[in-house]
């Protein structure tokens, strides 16, 4: 297992684990129009957690790539929801906001290299 693969299996791994930690948090994120903010929280903690431990064995890494990708253009519309209302998240520079969305494309070359 290459550096960045442990990386990548920690970091998700970790995130999703952050999921049931600090619920409200994610929930806060979540736009408006979407039901269940607490459930969908949990389920995308539990989809973190499935990608990160994918990405351990090398006969699950092709899995792994395609999970995280999903789950990667799941989140995204928080991302974008946070931009778009950064009144809603004054302890967090609206810059740092808009920045997140290309490093959300960064994240997704990272899962595809080391998942290769």
């Amino acid at each position: 297992m290459s550096l960045s693969q442990r990386i990548l299996a920690v970091f998700w791994i970790g995130a999703g684990i952050n999921h049931f930690v600090n619920p409200r948090t994610y929930e806060s994120i979540m736009p408006d129009y979407l039901p269940a903010h607490r459930e969908l929280v949990l389920i995308s903690g539990v989809a973190e957690i499935i990608g990160g431990a994918a990405v351990v064995p090398a006969g699950t890494r092709r899995f792994a790539r395609w999970w995280l990708l999903g789950v990667l253009a799941a989140v995204y519309p928080a991302n974008v929801h946070m931009a778009l209302n950064p009144e809603r998240y004054e302890q967090i520079p609206a810059l740092a906001l808009w920045a997140r969305l290309p490093l959300q494309f960064l994240c997704a070359w990272w899962v595809w290299r080391a998942t290769e």
